[in-house]
């Protein structure tokens, strides 16, 4: 379910290494990209302009702290007109916002929504060191979603949002969806998060494989280190648990089962600092919340998160984009839940080129069907 941090930690070797010496190495890789053309010193987002550079009346680009569960939070808001439906999205992690990465791969659908990225509590440009950790929990972040709906439905004078959830934010976005199904036109699963023990398990059974048929000796050797005398998953708030998630979630990336053809986030992270919304204090701000929120959060999703249970049916349209070679959140797991939910109406959709992140990975097919398949179908 994480994604961009995964590169701030260095595979450990043995069970007691807690170190993070990669997480200076991606902090001087940050700074330099600060520095590139169009990074912001001051953060901003571009207004929404026609062919001829002019700003369009009517249209909305802003970013915004509002006070949230008694939190400052962040929302970036950006569409071609305020008139149009509301789409919230739901960021993966816990931890880890993509506004930037959304506004750059998904700006089409600023053409046809009123786009809004949260950055959630603890993350991003909403990380503080004075959260209060016990606030850190998926009851807390339900309140907080419902608050940020009433706060743009009351803005925009609209009766409904359509929600987004990727990741993480697919088990937050439908636990929402669940018990506020009057707000919401319909729900849109990405990289569905479904029941996270039986997640995890799939996961590591994928890059063990990958590992043995590889020869990958090091692999195998890191791999046979976290996953004894138990799962890596397993939370021991004494142990070492979250360096072996991230040694699991390292091989995970390197062998393609986070991104299609890829084996790291360097093109996501070039995108993500080249756009204007985050400062260099940002950056290191979406560095720390993101090991902050996941070592506050992880151990209650592990616990409770089985959809199989809490969400067997739901009063919205729902509609899974699924990633074919998504073994972060593996597809298997999400395309079994999706036969057994309850629904009025139900569409699965696999993209084929994708693993985890369909909206990056292939934006442009994404778009589209958000643009003419969803909002049609439920407008």
């Amino acid at each position: 379910m994480r994604y961009l941090a995964v590169q701030g930690k260095k595979p450990v070797t043995h069970r007691g290494n807690k170190s993070l010496v990669r997480l200076p190495l991606l902090f001087f890789c940050l700074l330099f990209l600060s520095f590139l053309p169009g990074c912001a010193v001051i953060p901003y987002t571009p207004k929404i302009t026609d062919q001829e550079g002019n700003v369009i009346p009517g249209s909305i680009a802003l970013m915004e702290k509002v006070k949230i569960g008694g939190v400052d939070q962040w929302l970036l808001i950006r569409g071609k007109t305020k008139e149009n439906p509301i789409l919230l999205i739901l960021h993966g992690g816990p931890g880890s916002p993509v506004g930037p990465l959304t506004a750059h791969y998904n700006s089409e659908l600023e053409d046809y929504f009123v786009v809004v990225n949260w950055d959630q509590r603890g993350a991003g440009k909403s990380y503080s060191p004075d959260i209060p950790v016990e606030t850190m929990t998926i009851d807390q972040f339900i309140a907080d979603t419902h608050e940020v709906i009433e706060l743009i439905r009351n803005r925009f004078a609209q009766e409904k949002v359509f929600l987004l959830g990727h990741s993480w934010g697919s088990y937050l976005g439908i636990l929402v969806a669940q018990k506020y199904p009057d707000l919401v036109h319909a729900y849109i699963g990405v990289g569905q998060l479904v029941k996270a023990t039986e997640n995890e398990e799939i996961s590591y059974t994928y890059v063990w494989q990958k590992a043995v048929k590889t020869g990958n000796k090091k692999a195998i050797r890191e791999l046979q280190g976290i996953n004894t005398p138990g799962p890596y998953y397993s939370i021991d708030p004494k142990g070492d648990w979250f360096d072996r998630l991230m040694v699991q979630r390292e091989w995970l990336l390197k062998f393609g089962g986070c991104i299609y053809q890829e084996t790291s986030y360097n093109k996501w992270i070039s995108v993500f600092m080249s756009r204007p919304e985050y400062s260099v204090g940002d950056s290191l701000n979406w560095i720390k919340g993101n090991e902050f929120s996941l070592k506050a959060m992880w151990p209650e999703i592990i616990k409770r998160c089985d959809l199989f249970k809490e969400v067997p049916a739901l009063g919205v349209p729902v509609y899974f984009f699924i990633g074919r070679h998504d073994y972060n959140t593996p597809s298997e797991l999400a395309e079994r839940y999706f036969h057994v939910l309850e629904a009025p109406k139900k569409e699965w959709i696999w993209f084929e080129r994708s693993a985890h992140s369909p909206l990056f990975e292939e934006p442009q097919k994404f778009n589209e069907l958000l643009i003419k398949k969803v909002r049609t179908e439920v407008l």
